[in-house]
Formats: C-alpha cells, structure tokens, sequence
C-alpha cells in the first residue's frame, strides 16, 4: 500500500521515526506540526515543552533530511475550546480530567484528520505506540497494546471512533525506545537524544490550579475540609486545589492519623477527607462509552480494566447499563477511583474501550 499520508509531527523522536519509517515504506508524506497555544493564554514564561519555535524548527529539519513538505497549523481556537476549557470545566465539577484523550479524539484524530481529508491525504499518521488491525470478520479496526508494554499508549486512544481508526496509521507499535532511538541516531535526525516531556503540554510546571485559574479568570473561594460524618475538619483553598487521593497540601490534621481527599462536592464547596482505607471501592460508574470491536456489550464480560493511565490492569466484569453507560465490578477494591479520569478495559493485548468514571462505590 502507497497512501497520502499527513504526519503529525511534534518535534520529538517519536514523530520523526514515524515520518522515516512511513517514508520508507513508500508513502507519499505532508509532516504537520499543529500549533496548540500561545504560551501566554496558558500562564507560561518563555518556551514550554510543546509548540514551542524549536520544536517546529526540529520537525521542518527531520521533513527537509527525510524530502517532503512541512506544515504548521493554527489550532489553537480548537484546543482552547475542546482541550482546555474542558478540563477547567472538569475540575469545576470536582472531576480530574486526562486532557490528553481530548487532544487526540478532538484535535489530532479530528481537527487534523479534517484538514488532511482537504489536503487530499488518506491518513494521517502519529508516534503513538500502538498497534492498529482491520478485522476482516467483523469489518471493524481493532486496536492493541504496543507489542512493548512500557511504552503503551493504548489508554488515551480508547475514544477513537472507526471512522478516525480507519484513517490512522500507527508505525511504531512493534518498536520499543530503544529501537526508535537507534533508528533515529542511524538516520542522522538532529532529536535522536531529545528528552521526552512527561508534563500536561499547557501545565508544564504541574500547577493545574494555578492555570485553572488563569484561564476561567475567577477566584475559587475557600470552604470546608469535612470527615465522613460532617464533621468541619478546617478549611479548603478553594474545590480547583483538589483530587480524589491527594494528601499533600491539606494543612488539617486527625488524631485519626493521615487524612485524603474522598470526595470533592462543588455543589456545596465542600471537601470531604477521611482515612487510606476508605478510599478504597470495588465498583464503578462511567458515562460516555467507547467500544473499539463492537457497538455494546450485549452481556457482561469478564475483562482487565486500568482507572489511570500508569497503573497496572484489574480483573473486573463490566456491564453495559445504558446507552453510554457501563458499571464495572473488580475482583479486589481499586484505590482511589476518581471521578472524571477514563476507565479502559482489555481483553488481553485487544483494547475493548473506555468510557468517563462517574462515580466509585464500595
């Protein structure tokens, strides 16, 4: 298969061994960089570590070795309204957001997809480590782990519809780290021994609250810490501060020992705390369902599902409860489920889906 393909091109190793790879496999090549914010509209002095000059200056180098154009474009006013808002909004429902299954479903795998259909492109192509088949049975496009698990990213690729799957090439799923960057260093592309960034692109200096308030303009006002039975524990900064789990920067204490963030409730400003034990539930809520190999699951099935993206898989059965709505029951008690992060469930290598988790219970 020759295909036109737009690839999408951060200025990392990853990008670039995909574009060499894809190039090497006979394919027609546009590279991309997608400029996603100003640093200024997210709060961040001098370079961040994404779009920033040098970044697109290291993706138009690798296109120039590798002889084929390069683009940037302006997608800024999409990520602002479908990635950032988003995940203030989130945290305005005393929710925790993973903006990084946003970005993908809405920008890299929809706006870019729409500006590659007008460019004539087939497909557009990415570095995530992920393995992409077509099912011939079903006719649908499966999605699999990364033949190396360290480096899957299968979880933030679960709200991919098939239509965008169908349009998706993934080069480096049967590659490990190592490998790209050895491809990288043989080709002579100038981010071979690039560090790779592990931060939120908007947040790199990991103060969400901090950017929260930037961006909304408003002032979250303080309100009570509680314990399980109501009891008024001290006072909270504001519900933005927060996260189901979080022990760090509470400023209370109990003769109960270490406290945790249990519940944050908008609808009253208040933050419910309790004990390490009682974080712990076996079952969950989610909403917005996303099944890869099927439209819904006709009965419950036994899979491994993850509630965070670094975390290992669990036994669970999951039930289809709504049209967009799934509970999944765990053979053991899950720390800390935490309203607004993706659960995603696995069959093996095969990523079944993931929906939104709603609420957990024990």
């Amino acid at each position: 298969m020759c295909a036109r393909v737009a690839v999408a091109m951060s200025g990392g190793v990853d990008s670039s061994a995909a574009a060499f790879l894809l190039k090497e496999a006979g394919h027609d090549l546009i590279g991309v960089t997608m400029k996603l914010f100003d640093n200024g509209d997210a709060g961040v002095s001098g370079e961040s570590a994404c779009c920033s000059l040098d970044d697109a200056e290291d993706a138009r180098a690798v296109a120039r070795l590798l002889g084929f154009p390069h683009y940037v474009f302006n997608f800024s006013r999409p990520f602002r309204t479908q990635v950032m808002d988003r995940f203030a909004c989130a945290y305005e429902r005393g929710e925790t957001p993973n903006p990084c299954i946003d970005c993908n479903k809405y920008l890299k795998f929809g706006s870019l997809l729409q500006r590659a259909r007008e460019l004539d492109r087939d497909y557009v192509a990415t570095g995530h480590y992920v393995r992409l088949e077509h099912d011939q049975g079903s006719g649908r496009w499966l999605l699999w782990k990364a033949l190396h698990p360290e480096k899957d990213q299968s979880y933030v690729l679960y709200n991919l519809t098939q239509d965008q799957l169908a349009h998706s090439l993934f080069p480096l799923g049967g590659l490990s780290k190592p490998e790209i960057r050895a491809i990288a260093e043989e080709q002579g592309l100038i981010n071979a021994r690039k560090r790779e960034s592990q931060d939120i692109c908007f947040v790199p200096d990991g103060d969400y609250a901090a950017f929260i308030r930037r961006h909304t303009g408003r002032d979250y006002p303080s309100g009570p810490f509680l314990d399980q039975s109501g009891r008024v524990l001290g006072a909270h900064t504001g519900i933005v501060d927060y996260t189901v789990g979080q022990r760090r920067g509470l400023g209370v204490s109990s003769n109960q020992g270490r406290l945790y963030v249990k519940e944050v409730r908008p609808q009253d400003n208040t933050v419910v705390l309790s004990d390490n034990a009682s974080l712990f539930a076996r079952t969950l809520t989610a909403d917005r369902l996303n099944l890869i190999p099927m439209d819904r699951l006709d009965t419950p099935l036994r899979l491994r599902a993850k509630i965070r993206y670094r975390m290992a898989e669990q036994p669970c059965t999951v039930e289809q409860t709504g049209p967009d709505q799934v509970r999944v029951v765990f053979d053991q008690p899950q720390r800390a489920i935490t309203p607004g992060q993706a659960v995603v469930f696995y069959d093996g290598d095969l990523m079944v889906g993931g929906a939104t988790i709603l609420k957990g219970e024990s």
